[in-house]
C-alpha cells in the first residue's frame, strides 16, 4: 500500500535527500520517495505503519523535520482494482467505494487498475473487499504491493513522421492509450492520433531509381551514382483515415443518389419509371445499389453496433446500426416474402413499400458527418502541430574548429552550436559566445524580442535575430522546455474536468432509453396511429433512434478543453488537468509570493554594511560569502556572485544548517556565524539595537531586503538586497483586482519592505515575516471562510501552500519549468499570465456549458419531436433522412463551438 505525507522543514535538495533516507529505513518500508517541491512524502510499505513510527525516526534526527497526514488528517492509500474493463467499470467502482463509511474520497483509475482512497483513519482491506463482494464480485481490490508498481514496456511504436499513440477523442477510458488506429472499444469513434516530437523532424534521403537506399543525410547512391532526394512524409494516420472515409463517401453518394431518384419517383403521377419496369423489379434494384453502401462504405456502423451490443457499451452506433438495421432488413424480407405482410405495408401495385432510400441516406448522412468531423476534429490540436513545426531538422555543431550540419538527433549534452540569424534554435542551452535577440512568443505569447547575451538561457523552437552566437546544449531530445510543452499539453487535453462527470452520467443511461421511446413510440402510432399505422409506427421508431446523438454530449468537454489548452500553451500558460481550467474559473482568492512574482526574482547586492569596528566591510563580505556558498536560496546567489565580483575570500566553513523561512548558519573559523532575519538573530542568540533597526529601515523602507550577519552571538553587519519589480506587476494585479478577486501578498519579508513594495503596486492586503507553515495556515485559513485560492509562487519555498491551495501556480523561468509541482505553470513567469490563464479558463468554462446545453437541448427536443409529439398538433412528422441529417450536424456543431476558442483574446 502507499501513503502520502506532508513534510515540513525541507529547504532544500539536501534535506530531501536525508528524509528519504530516515523513511526508507523504517522497518516495514519498501520505498520512500520525497518531493521537495511538493513537500511530501509518499511511502510503500508491506502493512501499515502507524504515524508515530516515522515521527520518531525523524526525531532522532533533531526537531529540524516533522511529517504530517495531509488533508486535514486524512490518509491516502492506494490500491490495485482488478476487474475493470471501461469506464462504466471505474465510476461504478469509484461509487462502490466512496459509499463506504470512513471514506473521504475515492479516485479510481481505469488505465493504471489503481484506487486512490482518502479516508479519516485506517480501514481493513476486508472492509473494502467486502464491498466490491457484495456488488456481485466483479470487481476485486488487493494492497499495492511493489509488484503492481513494475510497469509493463510499452511495445515501441514504429518511427516517422505522422505516428504516434492513439486515443479514444470522448477519453471514454480515460487516459488509455492505443497502438494502432482504430475505434474506441466504449464509443466507437474513430480513434486520434496524439502529436509529439518522440521521432524529431530529421529529414531522410532516398534514391529514386533504388528506394531501399536511405540516408541521414544528402549525397549520392552508393548503387547508381544519382543524387539522393528528401523522402516524402508519409502523412499522419489521421490524414489517412480521412482519405478513406472520404473515399468511402464518394463511393456511398455514387450508389444513394440513383436509389434515392428511384424512390422519389413514386411520388410523381403517372410515374415514367413504371413504363419502364415494375415497381417489384425497381425494388430490386434499389436493393442491388444499397450492397456497395451497406456492406463496403458503411459496413464499420454496423461492425461498431455490434461489437457495443456484445460488450454492452452502449453508443451512437447501437442506435444507427439498428435503426438502419431494421429498415434494410425489413426492405430485403419485404421483396422475398411479401404476402407476410399486412396489407398496410403494400403499394396499390402490391409490392412491400421497402425502405432502400431512408436506409441509404440515413448511413451516407451519417458518414457525411464522420467526414466531416474528422475535417473539423483535425484543428482542435492545431496547437501542438504549430508547435511541432517549431522544432527545426538540422543544426550547425562545432567539431575541432568546424562547422559541420547535423541532424537534431545527433545533438549531445555540452555540445557546442552555431546559431545563424533567422535560424530556429535547435535545443535548450546557454549561450556561450555572442549576443542577439530572440522571438520568444511562440512559448511565451510575448511577441517583443528578449535581448539575449553570453550566459543567458534559450529555448529550442525559439527564433534567433539578426546576429551569430555559440551556444552549448543543455537538454536535447523530450527534455527540452519544447518537448515538455507538448508532452503537458498532450497529457491535459485528455484529462477529464469534474463537470464532465455530467455528462458521463447522462450518458449511461442515454442509449437504453432511447431504444425505449423507440418502442414505445412503435407502439404508441400502432395502437393510436391513423392508417397505415404500422408505416407510421416503423418510420416513427426509427426516426427516434437516428435522431438522438449521445456523442455530442460525450464531445461536449473534451473538444473544448483540447482547444484551450492548446491556445493556453501558445501563450505561455501550460494547464496540467481539464481539473485546473474549471477551478481556476472559480478562484475568489490570490496569493502570490514576493520574490520571484511580483519582482524580477534577479535579486543584486546593493550595499554591504558593518556595525562593529572589530570587522571591516570587507571581512563582513567574506563572511557572508562564505555562509552563502553552501545555500541555493536565490539570495544567497547574488551575495556569492557579488562576492566573486568584489574578489572576496572564502573561508572553510562547517556545520552548515539552512532555517526554514529565518537564515543560514555555519562554524567558520571556530566562529558561530549566522545570516538572515531578525528571526534568525533571536534563534542565534544575537540583539539587534534599536540602531541596527534604524539604519536597516532606511533601506527597506525603499522596498530592499535587509539580512543581518552574527558571530559568536553578537550582530556585526548586514547586506541590503534588492529586486526589481516586474513591470506588469502593478497592471495585473489592477486587472484580477476588477475580475473580482482579492490579491493578497505573503512574503517572508520584513513588515516594512513588504508594506513599500505593497504601496508601489497599491495592495492593500499583505502580511510580512511569513514562513511556509505560516503561508499554508492561511491557505487553510482562506479555505474555511468559503474562498477558492489560487497560489502563485516559485514552486520551492512555497511548496506546501502550492499544494494545499485549490490551484497551484507555477512561476516558469525559461526553460526550468517547474511543470510537477502546481497546477498550472506559467512560462514567463509573471503576474500577467495569471490575467491569461483566468481569462483563458473562464472562456473555455462557458464554451464547455454551451456545449452541454447544445447536446442535451437538442436530444431532449429532438427525440420527443422523431416520436412524433407535433404530429397531433401541427401535422409535423420527422423524416429518418432529416433525423439522420440533424444528428450529423450535432457533434459537428459542437467541435466547431469549441474551436471558436482560438480565436478568443487573454
Amino acid at each position: 500500500m502507499k501513503h502520502t505525507y506532508k513534510i515540513t522543514g525541507m529547504t532544500c535538495n539536501g534535506c530531501r535527500s536525508h528524509v528519504e533516507k530516515i523513511l526508507s529505513k523504517v522497518e516495514g518500508v519498501a520505498k520512500a520517495s520525497v518531493d521537495l517541491e511538493k513537500a511530501e512524502a509518499t511511502i510503500e510499505m508491506e502493512s501499515h505503519i502507524k504515524l508515530e513510527t516515522f515521527q520518531e525516526a525523524l526525531k532522532t534526527d533533531g526537531d529540524r523535520y516533522s511529517i504530517l497526514i495531509p488533508n486535514n488528517n486524512k490518509m491516502k492509500h492506494t490500491y490495485h482494482i482488478h476487474g475493470m474493463t471501461c469506464n462504466g467499470c471505474r465510476s461504478h467502482v469509484e461509487k462502490t467505494l466512496s459509499e463506504i463509511v470512513g471514506v473521504s474520497k475515492a479516485s479510481v483509475n481505469l488505465e493504471k487498475a489503481e484506487a486512490m482512497i482518502e479516508m479519516d483513519a485506517h480501514i481493513k482491506l476486508e472492509t473494502f473487499q467486502e464491498a466490491l463482494k457484495n456488488d456481485g464480485g466483479r470487481y476485486s481490490i488487493h494492497k499495492q504491493g511493489r509488484h503492481h508498481h513494475i510497469k509493463e514496456e510499452k511495445k515501441e511504436v514504429p518511427k516517422g513522421k505522422g505516428t504516434g499513440t492513439f486515443y479514444c477523442p470522448m477519453h471514454c477510458e480515460g487516459e488509455k492509450t492505443y497502438e494502432k488506429p482504430g475505434d474506441c472499444p466504449v464509443c466507437g469513434m474513430d480513434l486520434v492520433e496524439e502529436q509529439n516530437l518522440s521521432t524529431t523532424n530529421s529529414e531522410q534521403w532516398t534514391c529514386p531509381m533504388h528506394p531501399e537506399v536511405v540516408k541521414d543525410e544528402a549525397g549520392d547512391c552508393p548503387i547508381c551514382g544519382m543524387d539522393l532526394v528528401p523522402m516524402e512524409a508519409d502523412s499522419s494516420a489521421e490524414e489517412k483515415a480521412y482519405k478513406k472515409l472520404s473515399k468511402k463517401f464518394w463511393i456511398a453518394v455514387a450508389f444513394t443518389l440513383p436509389i434515392f431518384f428511384i424512390a422519389m419517383s413514386e411520388m410523381l403521377a403517372n410515374n415514367p419509371l413504371y413504363d419502364i419496369l415494375e415497381q417489384k423489379n425497381w425494388n430490386w434494384i434499389q436493393f442491388v445499389l444499397s450492397i456497395p453502401v451497406v456492406f463496403y462504405a458503411t459496413w464499420m456502423f454496423f461492425e461498431r453496433a455490434y461489437k457495443s451490443i456484445k460488450t454492452w457499451n452502449l453508443n451512437m452506433f447501437t442506435l444507427i446500426g439498428i435503426g438502419a438495421g431494421v429498415a434494410w432488413l425489413f426492405s430485403f424480407f419485404g421483396m422475398l416474402f411479401p404476402d407476410v405482410f399486412p396489407n398496410q405495408f403494400k403499394t396499390e401495385y402490391g409490392a412491400v413499400h421497402v425502405y432502400f432510400e431512408a436506409t441509404t441516406v440515413i448511413l451516407t448522412l451519417v458518414l457525411m458527418g464522420q467526414l466531416l468531423e474528422a475535417r473539423a476534429h483535425s484543428k482542435t490540436n492545431s496547437a501542438v502541430k504549430e508547435l511541432l513545426k517549431l522544432a527545426p531538422n538540422k543544426a550547425t555543431k562545432i567539431v575541432d574548429g568546424e562547422e559541420v550540419e547535423v541532424s537534431i538527433d545527433k545533438i549531445e549534452l555540452d555540445d557546442i552550436l552555431k546559431v545563424k540569424p533567422g535560424d530556429k534554435i535547435p535545443v535548450d542551452g546557454k549561450i556561450t559566445e555572442g549576443q542577439t535577440t530572440v522571438d520568444e512568443s511562440m512559448i511565451t505569447g510575448e511577441p517583443i524580442p528578449v535581448n539575449k547575451s553570453e550566459g543567458d538561457k534559450i529555448s529550442s523552437g525559439t527564433i534567433n535575430g539578426n546576429q551569430s552566437f555559440l551556444m552549448k546544449a543543455q537538454k536535447v531530445g523530450s527534455d527540452t522546455l519544447l518537448s515538455q510543452i507538448i508532452h503537458m499539453v498532450n497529457d491535459a487535453s485528455r484529462s477529464r474536468a469534474p463537470i464532465q462527470k455530467l455528462a458521463d452520467t447522462v450518458s449511461g443511461y442515454f442509449v437504453p432509453i432511447v431504444v425505449l421511446i423507440s418502442v414505445l413510440t412503435f407502439i404508441v402510432w400502432a395502437i393510436w396511429g391513423p392508417e397505415p399505422a404500422y408505416v407510421y409506427a416503423l418510420v416513427n421508431a426509427i426516426a427516434v433512434l437516428i435522431i438522438a446523438c449521445p456523442c455530442a454530449l460525450g464531445l461536449a468537454t473534451p473538444m473544448s478543453v483540447m482547444v484551450g489548452v492548446g491556445k493556453g500553451a501558445q501563450n505561455g500558460v501550460l494547464i496540467k488537468n481539464a481539473e485546473a481550467l474549471e477551478k481556476l474559473d472559480k478562484v475568489n482568492s490570490l496569493i502570490i509570493d514576493k520574490t520571484g512574482t511580483i519582482t524580477e526574482g534577479k535579486p543584486t547586492v546593493e550595499k554591504i554594511g558593518s556595525f562593529d569596528d572589530n570587522y571591516t566591510e570587507n571581512e563582513v563580505l567574506n563572511y557572508i560569502v562564505s555562509l552563502n556558498s553552501n545555500s541555493e536560496h536565490p539570495l544567497a546567489e547574488a551575495t556569492v556572485k557579488y562576492g566573486k565580483e568584489q574578489n572576496a575570500e572564502i573561508l572553510k566553513s562547517n556545520s552548515f544548517s539552512a532555517v526554514t523561512g529565518k537564515g543560514v548558519e555555519a562554524k567558520i573559523d571556530g566562529k558561530n556565524v549566522a545570516l538572515g532575519n531578525p528571526k534568525m538573530m533571536e534563534y542565534a542568540k544575537a540583539d539587534i539595537t534599536s540602531k541596527m533597526k534604524d539604519e536597516a529601515k532606511s533601506y527597506q523602507k525603499q522596498g530592499k531586503t535587509v539580512s543581518y550577519l552574527s558571530i559568536d552571538e553578537t550582530v556585526v553587519g548586514y547586506v541590503v538586497i534588492g529586486d526589481k519589480i516586474k513591470e506588469t506587476s502593478a497592471k495585473a494585479i489592477k486587472a484580477l483586482q476588477d475580475k473580482g478577486i482579492d490579491v493578497i501578498m505573503l512574503t517572508g519579508d520584513n513588515h516594512d519592505t513588504a508594506k513599500a513594495v505593497a504601496s508601489e503596486l497599491n495592495l492593500a492586503d499583505f502580511k510580512a515575516s511569513m514562513l511556509p507553515e505560516d503561508k499554508l495556515k492561511e491557505v487553510e485559513k482562506l479555505q474555511k471562510n468559503g474562498k477558492v485560492v489560487a497560489m502563485a509562487g516559485d514552486g520551492i519555498n512555497d511548496a506546501p501552500a502550492l499544494a494545499k491551495s485549490d490551484v497551484g501556480i507555477a512561476m516558469g523561468t525559461g526553460t526550468d519549468v517547474a511543470i510537477e509541482s502546481a497546477m498550472i505553470t506559467l512560462v514567463k513567469g509573471d503576474l500577467h499570465g495569471i490575467v491569461k490563464a483566468r481569462n483563458l479558463s473562464h472562456g473555455v468554462m462557458r464554451n464547455i456549458k454551451q456545449n452541454l446545453f447544445f447536446a442535451l437541448i437538442y436530444n431532449i427536443l429532438g427525440v420527443p419531436i422523431a416520436a412524433g409529439v407535433l404530429f397531433p398538433f401541427f401535422g409535423i412528422l420527422l423524416s429518418p433522412m432529416i433525423a439522420a441529417l440533424a444528428m450529423s450536424f450535432s457533434s459537428v456543431s459542437v467541435i466547431v463551438n469549441a474551436l471558436r476558442l482560438k480565436t478568443i483574446k487573454i
